[in-house]
């Protein structure tokens, strides 16, 4: 089996279906698996989503930087356009971070 993963992002897909298949898992068993909606694990193809882009990678057994190198930094955090967006993962929720994104959120909603 050719594990060689295609740098062409059509491709790149048509390769990631066909390795969660032939592991015996498809997209919408992930999207089960992880409690999310089917579209929500097809943005992946579309659009950087990390916490889908490291669920498939873990489930294939490579690193998301593995598969989507333009999405990720070499020390392993992911690129983004908007830098300054806090990414809330389940093993590391920061109350900080939400508290402050509140409070900028009722300030604007005040303003208007």
């Amino acid at each position: 089996m050719n594990n060689e993963i295609p740098i062409n992002p059509s491709q790149r897909w048509e390769w990631l279906k066909y390795q969660l298949r032939s592991q015996g898992c498809s997209l919408r068993k992930l999207s089960d698996e992880l409690g999310v909606t089917g579209n929500a694990v097809q943005m992946v193809k579309y659009t950087p989503y990390p916490r889908m882009e490291r669920a498939i990678a873990k489930k294939l057994g490579f690193t998301p930087q593995a598969i989507w190198p333009e999405r990720w930094n070499h020390d392993g955090t992911p690129c983004r356009e908007r830098p300054n967006r806090a990414e809330v993962r389940k093993d590391t929720i920061c109350v900080q971070d939400s508290v402050s994104n509140v409070i900028a959120h009722r300030q604007m909603a005040a303003g208007a």
